[in-house]
């Protein structure tokens, strides 16, 4: 689920056919974001020029500049390269697109007509994050550098707390894929986990992975937890913490 916080994320959403736009803003509206809506790959480009985006949902056949084309564009770009993609394309569609469009840049790929829920719980793992990033970014001007590293671990605790109550929603339980996405950002995670403990600010209840009894791998299992065995690593230290060494 998407945090309450003050600010909102815009979610560009681009596709050359209204009614597949009018969908989609159906299914993303409830999340209570920012959506912007373009009918191609140019006006994308522009798009992402001119604001900052958490998400981009992106058709592939598109007149003109194609969506595989558009997100060539979008990562070659150092100002927009972060931003994570999402494909949106026909059932129907080749089966080579699905190799094409993850070596385009794509995080994940849907073939339509696909369920709500799992698109709304996709969307909503990367607009949690881009707004939890957005928290930090704020917080590290703010605040001096005293405690700084003490802050930002708090704050993401915060984002491993969001990431594990994402996993544990049936509709990323039932989809393989959508299980996989999680546990490769949660993954991510870890790894900033990691960053912020080399600066000296230990996690929750100042445990660390990758000793004995740690989980210091960067990505869960994939059994026996939540969606599958994904769990950020701020969650599996509370897990572990009253554990017997």
């Amino acid at each position: 689920m998407v945090s309450q916080v003050s600010r909102r994320a815009r979610i560009l959403l681009v596709d050359d056919r209204v009614e597949n736009l009018i969908a989609l803003d159906a299914i993303l509206s409830p999340l209570d974001q920012i959506l912007v809506s373009v009918q191609s790959g140019e006006a994308a480009l522009e798009a992402l020029r001119q604001d900052e985006f958490a998400v981009v949902l992106l058709d592939i056949v598109m007149p003109g500049m194609s969506g595989l084309e558009t997100a060539t564009r979008i990562k070659h770009d150092a100002r927009t390269r972060h931003v994570p993609i999402i494909f949106l394309t026909a059932a129907i569609a080749e089966p080579e697109q699905t190799f094409l469009s993850y070596a385009a840049g794509a995080v994940d790929y849907l073939a339509k007509p696909f369920d709500p829920g799992v698109l709304q719980a996709k969307v909503s793992v990367f607009v949690d994050l881009y707004l939890k990033a957005s928290q930090l970014h704020d917080q590290a001007e703010l605040l001096g550098g005293r405690g700084l590293a003490e802050q930002l671990s708090g704050r993401l605790s915060e984002v491993e707390e969001a990431l594990a109550a994402l996993c544990s929603l049936p509709a990323i339980g039932r989809d393989a894929e959508a299980t996989q996405m999680a546990a490769r950002l949660a993954g991510r995670v870890d790894r900033l986990r990691d960053a912020l403990d080399a600066l000296g600010a230990g996690g929750p209840q100042g445990v660390r992975g990758g000793g004995p009894g740690g989980m210091g791998g960067g990505q869960a299992p994939m059994t026996g937890g939540v969606a599958g065995g994904v769990a950020p690593r701020g969650r599996r230290r509370q897990q572990s913490a009253g554990q017997p060494g």
